[in-house]
């Protein structure tokens, strides 16, 4: 995701099944997590190249179809750690905030070319990343969720099947936070 010619050889085989490109989500992210003062630059690369600068690759490619066809919904997976942080997590809170001000400037370049571009913030969501965390952690967090219950991928997966829809043509530059009320 973070070298750029990967992502335009991804791109041209997409094309070349699909012919267009409508719908892009960029959805790929990791995690290095590590107090400030220990985090290696590897860590804080890594992430950022993953999270963000994959973002700006795929997008890159994608507006390409969608500004000549002057249609295209972009959806940008952001996390609620972007508007709380969240400790021992600098880089992928960073990483995940400079999602939510790329959104915002893509979305201003591109509306008039009847392209929207709006982003998702996850709060805590049971997954594979999440399931491997100590009990004791998940309850903390389940103690700062006002609907008393992690969130599901179908929580997630709805929030952004409405964004990539005809339905939400009037709606960009936006992040429709999915955490259950942690971050209100």
């Amino acid at each position: 995701m973070s070298d750029s010619e990967n992502v335009e050889n991804a791109f041209e085989i997409i094309r070349k099944e699909f012919q267009k490109i409508d719908i892009l989500i960029n959805n790929a992210g990791i995690a290095k997590d590590g107090l400030l003062m220990r985090m290696g630059e590897e860590a804080w690369d890594a992430v950022i190249d993953i999270n963000l600068k994959g973002v700006f690759l795929c997008t890159r490619e994608a507006i390409k179809d969608m500004v000549s066809q002057r249609y295209g919904r972009i959806i940008n997976i952001t996390s609620v750690a972007a508007f709380m942080g969240n400790p021992g997590q600098a880089n992928y809170s960073a990483s995940k905030a400079g999602i939510v001000g790329f959104t915002k400037t893509v979305a201003r370049e591109y509306a008039r070319r009847g392209i929207t571009v709006n982003a998702v913030a996850p709060g805590f969501i049971t997954t594979a990343m999440t399931d491997v965390l100590p009990d004791r952690v998940k309850e903390e967090m389940k103690k700062l969720i006002p609907l008393d219950r992690f969130g599901t991928v179908e929580d997630v997966a709805n929030a952004v099947i409405f964004l990539a829809s005809p339905d939400s043509g009037y709606i960009t530059g936006q992040v429709i936070h999915v955490n259950g009320g942690m971050y209100m």
